[in-house]
């Protein structure tokens, strides 16, 4: 266990020694060199609070360990008890460094194939809205410097107490003097300059770790946050992007347009740290109490949802990146009335449009392909696609297993429910136990894809969190609507490619068998749903 106190020891002392670089350059660097100054007296200490953190959860989890026999069942109790103090010391200091601590918090949260349910657990019921918020004397601040005035002067009511906290602003109830009611996103002070601090010191703590632990090589996660955050930290680059999604939609996808919403920007109240919209009222996606009694089906609700990002990623071409549960909002659509039932169709709303990326192309076509190939089981569709998306010829199957969390003899099982996931805990168990199996060879995965395709991921691990909360697992016609947008999205790329009347006709033949197809799964989905029905009302009472 001495090698712990070693590996924490040298990169406390890295992490001191670089401290002071980073203090200069921040100071050099800030347009607020007094607040840096105050900043930077704390980056050391923060650099070493994350060194003695990882030592202390790995130090308990060799002491707690310690001869225990492998597979016994008290090595599985004592292993549960230390992922779950592990979950929590890591959780502890995520809220206490804050900004891209808690992204990544949120990110573990997701990562069901990777680490263990208790980290998955605990930082999904922590990290999603229920952050550290800044104090109203700090938020006024940001307004004097961005509008020029306090809140209670530029609006006739602002709520000083925010509604919802995340990683990098918090969002505060106002009302304008015209009478509308509108939602403020309120970056958390200084965070441009925290985002700095916070980037050194999580690229040192895991370029160290990778120095002790070859095995744990996640730079790839650095070389995302210094793309990926400075543009979260742009809110006008926020608001272009949530009017360029519903853009997309309306000329992309008109069928659906109308069930998927962001809200209105009010340009002239928003700089790049301050967001005016307007309010929506809704419930979160993954509140079902609040849903069903809106009147709203939730398995409407989860084919809705799986739809709009299949629709984003396989024909848009630029996808929300980040849609956890507080990001997605769900209410009756506007212009539907409710059926004799008392049912309502379902509008989603989409918020925090910080994160979004684009596919080329050929990305595009080929991750629509690959999803094609997994709907239908077409192991050597997926071999190929595999490939061409960076996952190599030796991973194509735990990449479908990670896309898909099920094993291999299920992806390419050609029954109609392959792919369904249950959610029971036997389903869990066994995924907890590949990932443990296969965690070398994950990280490997992780390692070779682009890092396009690793948000594609990160946005699949989030839609089956969302889809697990409304059907405790995932449904057939969640997958069928799957292979069709992907299906569709493969067609079109052939037409505009055909550059002959042979491939032309080719490709129209190509759309016939698979409208054909569909028809057929269609089909079966509704003798299989009929067969559901039927069995459970002859159930005894």
């Amino acid at each position: 266990m001495a090698w712990l106190w070693r590996a924490g020891a040298k990169l406390s002392l890295v992490a001191s020694a670089v401290g002071g670089g980073v203090t200069t350059a921040l100071i050099a660097t800030s347009d607020d060199p007094e607040t840096a100054l105050k900043l930077c007296a704390t980056v050391p200490h923060r650099l070493f609070s994350d060194a003695f953190t990882a030592a202390n959860i790995a130090f308990d989890y060799e002491y707690s360990l310690w001869g225990l026999p492998e597979g016994s069942i008290e090595r599985e109790r004592i292993k549960h008890e230390v992922h779950l103090r592990s979950a929590q010391k890591l959780q502890d200091l995520c809220f206490k460094n804050g900004g891209i601590y808690i992204k990544l918090g949120q990110h573990l949260g997701q990562l069901e194939y990777l680490v263990p349910q208790e980290y998955v657990q605990t930082m999904r019921e922590s990290m999603l809205n229920k952050c550290p918020v800044s104090s109203y004397e700090q938020v006024c601040n940001v307004f004097k410097k961005e509008l020029g005035d306090t809140p209670d002067k530029i609006f006739s009511e602002f709520d000083p107490v925010p509604i919802a906290s995340a990683s990098l602003a918090q969002v505060h109830v106002a009302r304008m003097h015209d009478g509308q009611k509108v939602a403020v996103k309120v970056q958390h002070t200084h965070m441009t300059d925290t985002a700095a601090a916070d980037h050194a010191t999580v690229e040192l703590v895991v370029n160290t770790l990778h120095r002790f632990f070859p095995s744990f090589d996640y730079r790839w996660l650095i070389d995302e946050i210094s793309e990926s955050l400075p543009k979260e930290l742009d809110f006008l680059t926020e608001a272009k992007n949530s009017e360029r999604c519903l853009d997309n939609f309306h000329k992309l996808s008109p069928h659906i347009a109308n069930y998927v919403y962001a809200p209105k920007v009010y340009w002239n109240l928003s700089t790049s740290k301050l967001l005016t919209m307007e309010f929506m009222d809704g419930a979160y996606v993954n509140d079902v109490k609040t849903i069903q009694k809106l009147g709203i089906n939730l398995h409407e609700l989860s084919t809705l949802v799986s739809q709009t990002f299949a629709e984003m990623m396989f024909k848009h071409g630029f996808v929300h990146c980040d849609p956890h549960a507080a990001n997605l909002l769900v209410r009756p659509l506007p212009s539907s009335k409710a059926s004799i039932w008392g049912r309502r169709k379902p509008q989603l709303i989409l918020l925090d449009h910080g994160l979004y990326k684009e596919l080329d192309f050929q990305t595009r076509t080929n991750y629509a392909s690959l999803w094609k190939a997994l709907v239908f089981a077409d192991a050597n569709a997926i071999k190929e696609y595999s490939a061409k998306l960076g996952a190599g010829e030796d991973l194509y199957a735990l990449f479908a297993g990670v896309l898909t969390m099920r094993p291999w003899n299920r992806v390419v099982d050609p029954s109609m429910d392959h792919l369904v996931i249950q959610g029971n805990e036997s389903e869990r168990l066994e995924l907890q136990m590949y990932a443990s199996q296969y965690f070398h060879q994950i990280s490997e995965l992780l390692r070779r894809l682009p890092r396009v395709i690793l948000l594609m991921l990160k946005t699949n691990d989030c839609l089956r969190a969302v889809n697990n909360s409304l059907l405790q697992g995932s449904s057939l016609e969640t997958f069928f609507i799957i292979g069709k947008v992907s299906s569709e999205a493969v067609i079109e790329a052939k037409m505009l490619q055909s550059k002959s009347l042979l491939t032309w006709l080719n490709v129209k033949l190509d759309k016939i068998l698979l409208e054909v197809r569909l028809w057929g799964m269609q089909v079966a989905l509704w003798l299989l749903q009929l067969r559901k029905t039927l069995s459970w009302s002859n159930q005894p009472l």
